[in-house]
């Protein structure tokens, strides 16, 4: 029995999987393995898949399903975040690139309905692809990161609207007015069911699916309903396309949304990869070859207008030049959209033959460069930027913070900065906080110490005092911005305590290399984390559980200091004596050592702890004696290893129970139920 397309798809499955491994091996993300594959099966190459009908098909369908799995994601809440750089932003964006490529055409001997047509296919980016390498590089939630999550966003919002301009635009649509007043009445009250459904509907019919409990009947319901939706659109006279985002967007409104996207989040890549695969066969390659440099300078062409062009929809907002750059830089590729677009506008007699043709080209080789650009852009902009983004950033980092002494700098002022900050105003910590947030920085100013600046310019951190500071904190998410922070406060100031977050472990030792003196792995303390939680839950002794944690730290930060310190420094010497250091302990009423001599605590002897020094009623008595005797709400200064000085600080704030004998299983440690 023949299968239509059975044997095409199976060669297709086959080759995507040897070309994509094959770019994994040198570094090239999975995007680019899809389009060569594309490359490979189409008719200007190998010919496995010849009929261009099933090609279009394919493509359509990959798009709609790529737009329904975006509509899911965009939740009000997520736009409500965003909406100041997404509606800002955005329409700067698209609005700057139309008119300037408008400008462009018009020059060259376009009319202007072609202008407008080519801009809109210009300011359109690629959420799959940037997204994706976002979420590889641990990138997302960086102030670029969110800045270029918002400019797509608002670019997927614009796709339909561009769609329904393309008629308008080549004057194809030719409609009386019965025939329009018809046309709108049949969409609106299409539509109308279609809210209907949705408001009263929807949700019982996902109630009566989700509670069959059968994992395929949702996922039948949920193609069905955005496959239904796509066709209804498409009946009216609009795209597949705009009906399974719409039916994305009802869907991500429901209560039962988290089923719903449970069950086709892993199909989401299978529709993409069909989908980029589709977009590689459109690749003529003869008409590349034949026009090799013309195409080579329409691409480098296109970056460099694309991103000149975005950089004043950053800039207005308040971000600095260099996150202008590297977002600009991430944005400068054609949108997967834009072959919806350049399809119907070839249709509408927008663009001809080889203008279409140019136009994937271009495509398929910006897409391509994407991850390399993405990768070059924080150098690039570390060069581009210079010291006249440090001297733009002066004055707001200069906020009357030069008398602070012996302070503390927080850069970052996410969920870790606020708490720090929380606690260091508690503690009557002087402190100063920087952060690139130009919406943050507004919300906080008469609330928090707070400056908006780039703590990788050296002139924003001397005007942060960093020179008089004790500790500076880094807790913010981009990665080779902690890297150059690091290595210019070390040089500002060689005792300044350098404490960084990294989400990594593999992160740690190259940061210590750089000057950090300590460096918390998002990853190691949340597996810590984990397992206290989980020792809980069995009753294990409190003590214990510390006792374990501070044996994992002192193991694996002494592994870190190994590898990122030579054996002939002076930091190997002092990694000879590992785990060492001093804690301050506040001796609480109940403690048993209230009353006691220092010598009758036998502190030393019992735990292998030392007290170097006692804080009382705001005087410090360095090296007290043995006849010193604690009183309650000393400050008592510890020396000794993290873990014995751990175990024993239950002793100073009151009784210590006697652990469980047993250390075997942890079933020794339950107690029975009352």
């Amino acid at each position: 029995m023949d299968v239509p397309l059975l044997y095409e798809i199976v060669t297709i499955f086959l080759l995507s999987i040897f070309v994509t491994v094959t770019c994994n091996k040198i570094k090239l993300p999975a995007t680019v393995g899809f389009l060569l594959t594309g490359v490979l099966c189409g008719p200007s190459l190998l010919g496995i898949v010849s009929d261009r009908d099933a090609i279009d098909h394919v493509a359509e369908i990959g798009v709609a399903m790529l737009l329904f799995t975006i509509g899911m994601e965009l939740s009000g809440e997520a736009l409500n975040r965003l909406k100041r750089p997404v509606f800002l932003g955005g329409s700067l964006q698209i609005g700057l690139t139309v008119l300037a490529v408008m400008g462009l055409a018009l020059f060259g001997g376009y009319t202007y309905q072609q202008g407008i047509f080519m801009g809109c296919l210009v300011a359109l980016s690629s959420s799959a692809i940037v997204l994706r390498i976002m979420q590889e590089r641990g990138s997302t939630n960086t102030p670029t990161g969110r800045l270029s999550l918002a400019i797509l966003v608002f670019q997927d919002i614009m796709v339909a609207p561009m769609l329904l301009c393309v008629p308008l635009l080549s004057g194809t649509l030719d409609l009386s007015l019965k025939d329009a007043l018809f046309s709108t009445l049949w969409v609106v009250l299409a539509l109308g069911g279609v809210l209907l459904f949705a408001r009263f509907g929807l949700d019982r019919l996902m109630e009566a699916v989700v509670r069959t409990r059968t994992r395929e009947i949702l996922l039948l319901t949920t193609l069905g309903l955005c496959l239904g939706m796509a066709l209804l659109t498409n009946t009216l006279g609009l795209s597949l396309s705009l009906g399974a985002f719409m039916a994305g967007l009802l869907l991500a409104r429901s209560e039962y949304s988290m089923s719903v996207i449970s069950g086709i989040l892993p199909y989401r890549d299978v529709f993409m990869s069909l989908f980029f695969i589709s977009v590689g066969m459109m690749l003529n390659v003869d008409f590349f070859g034949q026009h090799f440099f013309s195409i080579i300078g329409l691409t480098a062409l296109f970056i460099v207008v694309k991103s000149l062009l975005t950089l004043p929809a950053v800039l207005v907002q308040g971000y600095p030049l260099r996150a202008a750059i590297i977002t600009s830089l991430s944005l400068a590729q054609v949108g997967e959209f834009g072959f919806v677009l350049a399809a119907s506008g070839l249709a509408a007699g927008l663009f001809d033959m080889e203008a279409y043709q140019n136009f994937l080209d271009v495509s398929v080789l910006t897409m391509m460069l994407t991850p390399g650009l993405m990768l070059i852009a924080p150098r690039l902009a570390d060069k581009l930027a210079g010291q006249q983004s440090a001297s733009a950033q002066t004055a707001e980092a200069d906020d009357g913070k030069s008398h602070l002494k012996d302070h503390l700098i927080i850069v970052g002022f996410g969920i870790s900065g606020k708490h720090l900050a929380h606690v260091a105003k508690e503690s009557g910590i002087e402190y100063t906080i920087l952060e690139m947030n130009p919406e943050t920085v507004s919300r906080y100013r008469n609330k928090e110490p707070i400056a908006h600046g780039d703590a990788s310019q050296p002139v924003v951190l001397e005007h942060l005092g960093v020179t008089r500071a004790r500790v500076l904190v880094i807790v913010i998410s981009d990665p080779s911005a902690v890297r150059a922070i690091t290595i210019e406060a070390r040089r500002f100031n060689p005792n300044l305590h350098i404490i960084a977050r990294t989400r990594f472990v593999t992160e740690v030792a190259a940061l210590r290399q750089l000057g950090a003196d300590e460096v918390i792995a998002e990853e190691f303390e949340t597996s810590i984390e984990i397992f206290t939680r989980v020792l809980t839950q069995y009753l294990v002794p409190r003590q214990d559980i510390d006792t374990f944690a501070a044996r994992i730290r002192q193991e694996n930060y002494r592994m870190i200091r190994r590898m990122s310190s030579p054996e002939d420094s002076l930091s190997s010497t002092i990694n000879r004596l590992p785990d060492m250091g001093v804690q301050a302990v506040r001796l609480g009423a109940a403690s048993p050592l209230c009353g006691q001599s220092l010598a009758q605590s036998e502190l030393r002897r019992r735990h292998a702890v030392t007290v170097i020094a006692i804080l009382r009623e705001g005087i410090t008595h360095a090296s007290p004696g043995a006849d010193d005797v604690f009183e309650p709400g000393d400050v008592v200064y510890l020396f000794g290893k993290t873990d014995k000085i751990i175990a024993i600080t239950p002793l100073f704030s009151g009784p210590v129970r006697p652990s469980a004998k047993g250390k075997g299983s942890g079933k020794e440690h339950i107690q029975p139920a009352l």
